[in-house]
């Protein structure tokens, strides 16, 4: 189960540029991660411990999985019960609560390198 953004650069911006959003895309990644660390359903932590980021620089797209059996069911059943403050759509809730935040992060790196 993943979330993924993508980031167009206008066509003929230079390669710190484009260095400078790859580094804002894995940075945000890291932080829509750790906010949805805070809601991920948790019984004994091998759902939040399986989550990840990934980039692929070339396309400028970054990513935050969860890689068990059950993340996708865990993340969509809205009947399940958890812990106070743990909830499904943990992924979903981060990256909506986040988006600003996370394009304040990537606009900040490319505002370092110009």
């Amino acid at each position: 189960m993943s979330g993924t953004w993508t980031l167009k650069l206008n066509a003929g911006m230079d390669d710190a540029v484009k260095a400078a959003a790859n580094k804002g895309l894995f940075l945000a990644a890291e932080h829509i991660l750790q906010v949805s660390n805070t809601q991920v359903p948790i019984e004994e932590g091998t759902l939040e411990r399986s989550g990840s980021t990934s980039a692929d620089e070339g396309a400028l797209k970054a990513a935050v999985s969860y890689d068990t059996p059950y993340a996708a069911r865990q993340h969509e059943e809205m009947s399940w019960h958890h812990d106070q403050g743990r909830s499904a759509k943990f992924l979903e809730s981060a990256f909506n609560s986040e988006s600003k935040t996370a394009g304040q992060i990537i606009a900040a790196e490319i505002k370092k390198a110009t």
